[in-house]
């Protein structure tokens, strides 16, 4: 019965009103609403005051953000009059009332999907807006560019945060190899340079060389990856002598060569592409070179701990491949599903092959099964750019970007097989034809539940993100 009691008196606290003057203007809810954003926000304290006091709470600040955010404590969602603040000013508000987390999860897009993704914003640098690189944060959205011999970082909310200058005038490569650190390679000068983005400040550089071979000098970096305790970089000197070196994160130094070549053939040039693989500990490397004849290039996999390749594939290859003289123009891998993916240069097909079954000829080649879209835009000339992100393909056919997505077999009640099927994925169109017209596609990557796209030769950074079913408006 005391139970009963208590219930029944909070459900009729939670139904009271409160009023508050928020910077001159009158605004009556109720305790339940003010009480939403957590016993830790502002409001939920002023809802404590003595119940017998019946005289508004006078709160100095903006009137007009207010009733956004109150709009934002009753239904979970942005108000269309959102749009008339920018997010820093909408952040700024929601710290001083302390319900930034509801804020925050009313802005987070959902999770990405790229047949429902359009562009919601065009991050461009102030200065030296043509973006050279960047680096997508992981899991938070995040995004640092490099445009020039300068980065900028834009924060989860894709607010500036800070630029620094470096001492390279063109930085090419970029990673975040730590929350603060970035890791830099430039074809114009050699060696890897890590920049501390708090400070400014450069606390070092690796660079390659070997005092026993005279030609292993100013190595500049063509790519850059990491694990949780190492750095993968990849190396060529000027007669094109090349290595992947392995670089330990606490001490900065190198621990071990992965495969040096001499780069004198398209089998052995400098890797364009590394991706650490966290459930084997192998790296994924590729290099793509297109000439007279053609595309040509390799995919090897090594084990970090030994330094072995543990397979590797050469392309055009020998004959015994089903698709011999149609090379990959591509080639990426997804470590979520664990599968390689490759964009044949002639065909434009798209292969897939299992990392856990590889051999000779793993490559299984996928059909659309979206009848709607036939052949169209299918074709393997020109600029092509390949990425995986949350178990989705995402292809850049010079200025066109379509994705593959996984047709799943519980649709037919019939669980989920890790053999591939060639017509087990989707194709559709992300872009429309306007978006398809802005440029050719120079780099995709993906972060947190964004997509980010840049285009060659044009300013700034396209974020694509997936529309939201719950007909909230974005304020982006």
């Amino acid at each position: 019965m005391e139970d009963e009691n208590i219930q029944l008196a909070n459900r009729t606290l939670n139904q009271e009103r409160i009023k508050l003057n928020v910077g001159g203007k009158l605004f009556e809810t109720t305790v339940s609403t003010t009480r939403s954003g957590g016993p830790e926000s502002l409001l939920y304290a002023l809802s404590n005051r003595p119940r017998d006091d019946r005289n508004p709470i006078f709160i100095d600040r903006d009137p007009e953000i207010f009733s956004v955010l109150l709009s934002l404590l009753r239904t979970n969602r942005l108000p269309s009059s959102a749009r008339r603040f920018s997010k820093q000013e909408l952040f700024d508000e929601a710290i001083f009332y302390g319900i930034e987390a509801n804020l925050k999860s009313a802005i987070s897009p959902p999770s990405f999907d790229g047949i429902d993704a359009s562009i919601v914003a065009n991050i461009r640098p102030t200065s030296d807006g043509v973006v050279s690189a960047f680096t997508a944060g992981d899991g938070d959205g995040s995004i640092w560019l490099a445009h020039g011999g300068q980065i900028s970082c834009y924060d989860r909310n894709l607010i500036h945060d800070r630029t620094i200058r470096t001492h390279l005038e063109e930085i090419t490569s970029i990673r975040r190899v730590w929350p603060e650190i970035a890791a830099l390679g430039s074809d114009a000068i050699s060696g890897l340079h890590y920049y501390n983005f708090s400070s400014g400040r450069h606390i070092g550089s690796t660079n390659w060389s070997d005092p026993k071979d005279p030609r292993i000098y100013k190595a500049r970096v063509t790519a850059i990856a990491d694990s949780p305790t190492n750095i993968f970089a990849a190396f060529e000197c000027a007669h094109r002598e090349n290595s992947v070196l392995v670089i330990d994160q606490t001490t900065l130094q190198i621990t071990s060569e992965l495969g040096r070549q001499l780069g004198s053939s398209a089998k052995s040039t400098v890797a364009g592409k590394l991706t650490w693989i966290p459930e084997t500990s192998v790296l994924f490397g590729s290099s793509v070179t297109c000439g007279a004849f053609g595309y040509s290039g390799y995919v090897r996999l090594w084990d970090s701990r030994s330094g072995d390749v543990v397979w590797e594939t050469n392309e055009p290859g020998s004959g015994r491949s089903s698709r011999f003289g149609d090379s990959f123009a591509d080639v990426d891998v997804d470590v979520e599903s664990m599968k390689l993916f490759k964009i044949c240069s002639k065909s434009g097909d798209l292969g897939v092959a299992d990392i856990r079954k590889l051999g000779d000829d793993p490559w299984v080649y996928l059909k659309d099964k979206n009848p709607g879209m036939g052949n169209t835009g299918r074709r393997g000339s020109g600029n092509i750019k390949i990425h995986c992100f949350r178990k989705q393909v995402l292809v850049g056919r010079e200025g066109e970007l379509e994705v593959w997505s996984r047709v799943e077999e519980r649709e037919n009640g019939v669980e989920e097989s890790k053999d591939i099927g060639e017509d087990f994925y989707r194709r559709n169109y992300v872009d429309k034809a306007e978006d398809s017209e802005r440029g050719i596609i120079k780099e995709i990557e993906g972060g947190g539940d964004r997509l980010f796209v840049s285009r060659e030769n044009v300013e700034g950074i396209e974020v694509w993100e997936t529309s939201k079913s719950s007909g909230a408006v974005s304020i982006l």
